[in-house]
């Protein structure tokens, strides 16, 4: 499965006021991992920022002078996203502004193009009602550092919910192997219930664990110690082994 982690910085909040996009990312994740592979942008809007968006982003006008409009980097961008699940904070927000972008330069609606749209904000207020669910506060609950992130930026805004969202969908699955199916008996010692046949021996070999890919794992079970009534069984047998 293909999945694009996506977002926009614009020129203010409603392009239905002519407001546009001035900078655009994508971030590749397959399989649940990052593979590397993004897409970056920062687009002359054509109009002037509102300073209230310049508050949240840090960008103005004189900023942009001398990048490449929307319509010159739209075919790329579709290039690059076409047939993804794409995933984004807040979705109907950037979807309004790809579909008001695309309608100028004369393309099709997002919805021709993503395989599937997943909205992270609405997962997350399923998931934590009640609760605060912007970026910055699914980062700390997560464990996801977002500590240079000063300002909004839709690169990094993408990558740091690409690592929220791989944490706030793997879900504990135990590691409680069934060897024989319920009810089968062995015909005897290195015999399988099936015909009498030998039993299979299965070889488990251990795979080493990056370093970084550790370190995730650290932040999720720390994740799930604070929100967990009962507390994270992982942590609670670690510490048995090691007391």
């Amino acid at each position: 499965m293909r999945q694009l982690l996506l977002d926009t910085e614009t020129t203010g909040l409603d392009p239905r006021q002519g407001h546009r996009i001035i900078e655009l990312a994508a971030v590749e994740v397959v399989d649940r991992r990052l593979t590397g592979a993004h897409l970056h942008f920062r687009v002359d809007p054509e109009r002037d920022i509102d300073a209230g968006a310049t508050e949240v982003h840090g960008m103005t006008r004189e900023d942009l002078a001398g990048e490449p409009r929307f319509a010159d980097i739209a075919q790329e961008f579709i290039d690059f996203a076409r047939g993804a699940e794409w995933i984004i904070h807040n979705a109907p927000f950037d979807i309004s502004f790809f579909d008001a972008e695309f309608a100028r330069a004369g393309l099709p609606a997002s919805s021709s193009l993503y395989a599937r749209l997943t909205d992270t904000l609405a997962l997350a207020r399923e998931a934590f009602p009640g609760k605060r669910n912007n970026l910055d506060a699914l980062c700390e609950r997560f464990g996801v550092s977002n500590a240079h992130r000063t300002m909004h930026g839709a690169l990094l805004d993408a990558e740091l919910l690409a690592h929220v969202y791989l944490a706030m969908t793997r879900g504990q699955e135990t590691l409680t192997i069934d060897m024989a199916a319920p009810g089968s008996r062995t015909a005897g010692a290195g015999r399988s219930a099936e015909e009498g046949l030998p039993a299979r021996v299965i070889t488990v070999r251990p795979v080493p664990v990056a370093a970084d890919e550790a370190q995730c794992h650290r932040a999720y079970l720390d994740a799930l110690q604070r929100e967990s009534k009962s507390g994270c069984v992982w942590l609670a047998v670690e510490a048995q082994v090691a007391g």
